[in-house]
């Protein structure tokens, strides 16, 4: 009974480790622009910062659009401050076309006071954005199934 047990929290702990940590798939390397790979720089040096609704600085956390506007605007380019004017901001991207690292990804998403969610594409099938209260801005893969099924435009800022 002792050894049945063990075996079966051995397989509870492997099975939580791996949630979250999947690996994106083989990609074909996207070109990254200059700008736009300044942009991700400025956005990955954000990693861990805590969520903070209407937050927009490093110091005080960042909220989903926060993150993206402080992004960009370490390299001198405007982008509006809240989700609904990011996703009208720059070019919109038709679903045919490639995804291009510094892309503004929106999402569907019932929790904002708005109804969406921002993020930057950063290449290899992956974006990098501030989530929610409670969490801290991370990278993660839109295979997900919620991404994937929630987005629902792509906004091209940097030609």
């Amino acid at each position: 009974m002792r050894f049945s047990c063990l075996l079966l929290c051995i397989f509870v702990l492997l099975t939580l480790s791996a949630c979250g940590t999947r690996a994106p798939g083989p990609k074909a390397p996207e070109k990254t622009s200059p700008a736009a790979q300044k942009v991700l720089e400025s956005a990955y040096s954000q990693l861990g910062v805590r969520y903070r609704l209407g937050g927009n600085t490093p110091r005080n956390g960042f909220d989903c659009s926060g993150l993206v506007q402080w992004a960009y605007k370490q390299q001198g380019i405007a982008v509006p401050r809240v989700t609904t004017d990011q996703a009208r901001a720059g070019r919109l991207i038709a679903p045919k076309e490639k995804l291009q690292p510094a892309d503004i990804l929106v999402f569907k998403n019932r929790q904002g006071p708005r109804g969406l969610h921002t993020g930057l594409y950063a290449g290899g099938g992956r974006f990098i954005h501030s989530p929610r209260t409670g969490a801290r801005v991370r990278t993660e893969s839109l295979e997900v199934s919620h991404w994937k099924n929630s987005l629902i435009g792509v906004r091209r800022v940097i030609k």
